[in-house]
């Protein structure tokens, strides 16, 4: 799907856990669900319904490898896309550094895949 244009952009973001789960996939690069869900503190279903909707939004691409689905931002996005997003990781940077905390306590992917996914 084609880079958002700034109407879909806003309408994806505009969701809370939308833009954090997007904020966190531009500063991790790829993670699964149950990553995700770990670090959000919400459940497997509401995570996977925001990430369809960001998808669908053009803002994500997933891979599959094995049963896990992997999510990270489109390589593809436009430069004001990325622009928009490093502007919105700095306005929320103290919760972006609450859920990348989360993430660093569950250990490396490998012992996180045994243990949550």
């Amino acid at each position: 799907m084609d880079s958002p244009d700034a109407v879909r952009l806003f309408k994806c973001l505009g969701d809370e856990t939308r833009l954090m789960l997007t904020l966190l996939l531009l500063r991790e690069g790829e993670l699964c669900v149950c990553e995700l869900t770990h670090a959000l503190g919400e459940s497997q279903p509401k995570v996977s319904r925001h990430l369809a909707q960001l998808r669908h939004g053009g803002l994500l691409n997933d891979r599959r490898d094995g049963q896990w689905v992997y999510y990270g931002l489109d390589s593809a996005l436009a430069d004001w896309v990325t622009a928009v997003l490093e502007v919105a990781a700095r306005a929320e940077a103290s919760r972006l550094a609450t859920l990348q905390a989360r993430l660093a306590a569950m250990g490396n992917r490998p012992e996180r895949r045994a243990a949550l996914c």
